[in-house]
């Protein structure tokens, strides 16, 4: 149930300026009226410790905070506190009668160039990127440091770590595991008690500023420049702190939304423009932090009351996805990879599969496999169907590629990397299977194979000849494929691997590995 106040000012009568529909969106901790060109941000009357707008005094004076401090990274934006009043039950927005709320007045800015939409519809460069951290270490380096600053030194991230395991706790077993919070736990003692001299040093490099706090791909604007909003305004204590909290938060963000290759340039570039060493060796463990955080905020959210059931249980699986990433950083294991392959049959792919499983230990989910078990049959077990009939009819076929997606959802949802081998024909398909990376935060890649008519012709003979294998493909199969094949354009030529059918399958396994390392370091793991 919305309050008075809030409900009074989604008509756009209330407005001092032409408004002609009113969008209310909310945080945990705001409401959020975008109203034409304008939006009135509006604290909620909360208080959870590490932020306290219980009172009316408290959030003005919060309001006029956001404003000065917001005003150092997006000085045009910032319009001023506007002063909520009631005159005779009419609620208006600086008009007459007593003041019952107060709200930062921004000018909106436009949606189509903010970071987070940027990254779901691929339009970051890693121009922009670069554009972004040099702009984030010319603010880091004039940002205020001081005495009073260098005091909060790293007991202030030890006690929001730990106050941050303290509010969780209500949220174990539910969005957080017990095992996922002794994973963190554990964690943050090894790495305070290991890093004790290097976050002392840090201190004493001048490496604690007044930063920005909060800092998300959702409150970054590519447009007149690079706007940056939506800083901590609500306790010193969360925005005084070491740089690396506010670059790590950003990567964090990037991993989240599927797109650790920007993360990484983002890192690269921040600590060449600034001149910071060390920032490495700590990032891992900012970036943990920041997970925890947003797994604790969306937590938060899950359980709010006004806000939707719908969204509620969005934010309930943005949580769990939080705590699974935090959990990553906290082991030191990158983020999982989904590999599909995509070509026609006979192409070879699922004996270069075979290949990447023994030298990785990544498990395949193979699509004949699905589509034999989801019609009672057993793998080798021969079903030679006219093509799109019977089993290979479309919609069976749909049926086929939804089970296949799951199993590899389920598998991403244990930290698991894991390999669609399937032919991925349709863009539609490749698509999927692309979002579903992004949505459980996994590094996504496409193997392209290709293999030519006489090669395929040969390879069916002698699949027919020795029998075995769960593929039903014939000559005619294969042809008709060819006339419905979409090359897969749409996937991002980094995330693109053309795999050579006709090379040996020993260097074609060695360049797919190369291929797939400089994507995502580290997230094969050899067997040997």
């Amino acid at each position: 149930m919305l309050p008075p106040v809030i409900r009074a000012l989604l008509s756009p009568a209330a407005y001092p300026h032409p408004v002609d529909q009113v969008e209310l969106i909310q945080t945990h901790i705001s409401y959020v009226l975008l109203a034409g060109d304008h939006v009135y941000k509006i604290k909620k009357p909360v208080d959870f410790g590490f932020l306290d707008f219980s009172s009316l005094g408290k959030r003005r004076h919060y309001c006029r905070q956001e404003v000065v401090l917001n005003s150092r990274l997006c000085p045009d934006t910032y319009l001023g506190v506007a002063r909520i009043r009631d005159r005779d039950g009419r609620i208006t927005v600086d008009g007459a009668g007593k003041v019952i709320e107060y709200a930062v007045h921004m000018r909106r800015l436009p949606g189509e160039r903010m970071m987070d939409r940027m990254l779901e519809s691929g339009e970051v460069t890693n121009a922009m990127i670069r554009a972004l951290a040099a702009r984030l270490a010319e603010f880091h380096a004039r940002s205020e440091t001081s005495r009073r600053i260098a005091e909060y030194g790293d007991w202030a991230i030890r006690f929001a770590w730990a106050e941050n395991l303290r509010q969780w706790a209500d949220y174990i077993g539910d969005t957080i595991s017990e095992e996922q919070d002794r994973i963190l736990r554990a964690y943050g003692e090894a790495f305070f008690a290991r890093e004790r001299d290097l976050m002392a040093r840090r201190v004493r490099q001048r490496r604690l500023r007044d930063c920005h706090g909060d800092l998300r791909s959702d409150s970054i604007c590519f447009s007149n420049g690079i706007c940056i909003y939506d800083c901590i305004d609500f306790n010193r204590r969360l925005r005084y702190t070491d740089v690396a909290g506010d670059v790590g938060f950003l990567a964090m963000d990037m991993d989240y939304r599927g797109h650790q290759e920007l993360a990484v340039a983002f890192l690269d570039s921040y600590v060449e423009l600034s001149g910071d060493p060390d920032l490495p060796h700590v990032i891992d463990f900012y970036k943990c932090y920041r997970a925890c955080v947003r797994g604790k905020v969306e937590g938060f959210r899950s359980r709010a009351p006004e806000v939707p059931p719908g969204q509620r249980r969005a934010a309930a699986r943005a949580a769990e996805r939080y705590f699974r990433l935090a959990c990553g950083y906290a082991e030191s294991l990158p983020p999982a990879l989904l590999i599909i392959t995509c070509g026609l049959t006979a192409s070879g792919k699922s004996a270069l599969v075979r290949r990447l499983e023994e030298a990785t230990g990544i498990e395949a989910v193979s699509s004949d496999v699905v589509r034999k078990r989801l019609a009672g049959l057993v793998p080798s077990e021969r079903r030679f169907e006219t093509f799109e009939g019977g089993i290979y009819s479309p919609q069976f076929t749909e049926r086929t590629y939804a089970t296949l997606l799951e199993e590899g959802r389920e598998r991403l949802r244990r930290g698991q990397s894991v390999i669609l081998d399937a032919s991925f024909l349709r863009r539609e398909h490749r698509r999927f299977a692309a979002g579903l990376a992004a949505e459980e935060g996994a590094q996504f890649a496409c193997l392209e194979f290709r293999a030519s008519d006489e090669t395929v012709r040969r390879r069916l003979a002698r699949r027919l000849r020795e029998g075995g294998d769960p593929s039903d493909a014939r000559w005619e199969v294969y042809v008709a494929q060819k006339r419905r094949l979409q090359r897969p354009s749409e996937v991002a030529p980094e995330r693109l691997i053309v795999v050579d059918g006709e090379r040996p399958l020993d260097r074609a396994a060695r360049q797919v590995l190369r291929r797939l390392r400089s994507l995502s370091p580290l997230s094969l793991p050899e067997k040997a």
